[in-house]
């Protein structure tokens, strides 16, 4: 009696555990749909691991294309930044292919308007967006690592063949025929077996259990890929046939995958079921044997887990865009982007995506630009923010400005660089090859190309400097070409005026004190404020006063008086 009382008890508390879980489940569900309809596009910061942030960028390197922003550039506009301001995504998939579209610019149209006609349709109908954000987030992370650096791992497994696997399960069959024939021989001979299978399995199981995780994942997409499309819309036909055609190359990986990736597979849930299930792999090797099928078939189909990869994580990186847009509360344009011979560039209301309250500009050319002002003026931040909305405007077709309009470009810059300590590089020699690497896109002559240059060559000394960012910038221009170039040598204004279109910025020193209003106005800067700065910073008088004697003197002459 006291053991049925105790059995009783057992399992109520078993089944109240159980319906607490499914009671949770419920619950988290039920607020994470609330989530999903009442606070979609509220901007809230996304936390990374290093590790898990640092594997975003494999889906990027396995798909390479000439055009894509480079480090350089992606390092200059501090873009990993600006990714994570715009990532609202749900899953591995959706992170990866966020950053892969944020780093390759498109250049045909019909792309960018397919992508456009996809956030649209997500952002304006809720419900079908909900039950795919679901989806998504059922998917899930395949934690810190990509599921590209799992599929590359598996080849260090080398050739795997089930063959004897197979010969030793085979071998229980006469095993037990000698069971009947001499039962003691035949029982010692069948657990001699059956250990020999066991004590096999463990060293295997060890091997391949780091690799189970690629296989969940790619399991998690072909479920997910069947869900992941709103029923019967001709706006996701394409994508629906590929889903389809990618989908049953895969139809053998799926096939009897219960036995490697079953929940309770070695779990210890002390489960009677998942026990005997146990005992059987151990014994007969059936999670192997399936493990080495399985393996095959991602080496033969790795384009098929590649092309659901893609597209479920496009859906979900169009999602993230479309929040992005809701959270810039409508202050932003869809591009007009066109193919015509002439290079051009036009921006209405442009602001940089990180700065909050940002002063806006406005800026119209068909060639160079060459920006002047004082240290601090807003030169450096005017051209990160031309860069930013230019690679956006091919990229996730949102540019932050009332309108833009501009040719498909190749985008590249020569900024932010360092002195390369690692490499025993000075600044200069950093700064030239990051130079070339333009010119010589330019030259290739592929595609239309917008540059952004920041103090040219100011790694070296004046004469040679002026004298060099010349014949430089003066490369850089043409019809198909449209440099930006920030500079304090005020030569150059007068150097390059028949290639260059001349704006600065300027500032005002009020109560002792410098301030910036940040609007960018046509012409050449008139003011300095180097000097000033020392004053405001409480330098001598005599510094002050000699300092501004010497650089009066030689705006007047062209020399320095010794």
């Amino acid at each position: 009696m006291e053991y049925l009382v105790f059995a009783v008890a057992m399992a109520g508390f078993v089944a109240l555990l159980l319906i607490k879980g499914l009671y949770d489940e419920h619950k988290e569900k039920k607020e994470l749909i609330y989530r999903l309809r009442h606070h979609y596009g509220e901007w809230k910061e996304k936390k990374y691991w290093p590790e898990q942030y640092a594997s975003i960028p494999r889906y990027y390197e396995k798909h390479p294309k000439e055009e894509q922003v480079d480090d350089i550039t992606w390092n200059d506009l501090g873009m990993d930044d600006v990714y994570k301001r715009i990532d609202s995504t749900f899953s591995s998939a959706g992170e990866e292919m966020l950053y892969y579209m944020l780093r390759t610019p498109i250049f045909e149209e019909e792309k960018l308007q397919h992508l456009e006609d996809v956030i649209t349709y997500f952002t304006t109908h809720t419900e079908e967006r909900i039950q795919v954000q679901l989806v998504l987030h059922k998917l899930g992370r395949t934690g810190r690592f990509s599921m590209y650096d799992y599929l590359e791992h598996l080849d260090m497994l080398g050739q795997r063949s089930n063959l004897k696997h197979w010969l030793l399960n085979i071998l229980f069959i006469p095993a037990i025929i000698f069971c009947v024939i001499e039962p003691s021989m035949g029982i010692l001979c069948l657990v001699g077996l059956m250990l020999f299978n066991i004590i096999n399995y463990f060293k295997e199981k060890n091997e391949i259990d780091t690799y189970i995780t690629s296989f969940v994942y790619a399991m998690k997409l072909i479920e997910t890929a069947g869900q992941v499309l709103p029923a019967k819309e001709e706006l996701f036909k394409e994508e629906a046939e590929l889903i389809k055609k990618h989908k049953q190359g895969l139809n053998r990986f799926k096939s009897g995958s219960f036995w490697l990736m079953s929940s309770g597979r070695m779990s210890g849930s002390g489960n009677p079921l998942d026990i005997i299930l146990d005992y059987f792999r151990m014994v007969f090797h059936l999670d192997l044997i399936k493990f080495n099928s399985m393996l095959a078939q991602v080496r033969e189909h790795a384009h098929d887990v590649d092309m659901l990869f893609s597209i479920i994580g496009y859906f979900d990186a169009a999602i993230s865009i479309g929040a992005y847009r809701q959270s810039v509360a409508g202050e932003y344009c869809v591009p007009v982007l066109h193919a015509k011979k002439e290079a051009i560039l036009k921006a209405e209301e442009l602001y940089h995506p990180l700065i909050e309250n940002p002063v806006k500009n406005s800026i119209s050319t068909k060639r160079g630009v060459l920006l002047t002002g004082s240290n601090a003026s807003g030169k450096s931040t005017f051209l990160k923010t031309v860069a930013l909305n230019a690679v956006f405007a091919q990229t996730i077709h949102t540019v932050l400005a009332d309108f833009y309009e501009g040719s498909y470009f190749h985008i590249c810059s020569s900024m932010a660089l360092r002195d390369d300590l690692s490499g025993g590089e000075s600044y200069y020699i950093v700064e030239i090859r990051a130079i070339k690497r333009i010119l010589d896109i330019v030259a290739e002559g592929k595609n239309k190309v917008l540059c952004f240059v920041d103090e040219v060559l100011r790694g070296t000394n004046t004469v040679e400097r002026i004298a060099a960012s010349t014949e430089i910038l003066r490369s850089l221009t043409g019809k198909e070409v449209i440099c930006f170039a920030a500079t304090h040598d005020v030569e150059l204004t007068q150097l390059l005026a028949s290639e260059y279109e001349n704006y600065h910025f300027e500032e005002e020193i009020k109560d002792g004190d410098v301030c910036f209003n940040y609007r960018l106005l046509s012409g050449k800067a008139t003011t300095r404020n180097a000097i000033k700065l020392l004053s405001v910073m409480g330098y001598e008088d005599k510094i002050i006063d000699n300092a501004n004697d010497r650089a009066e003197k030689f705006m007047k002459t062209g020399q320095w008086e010794a």
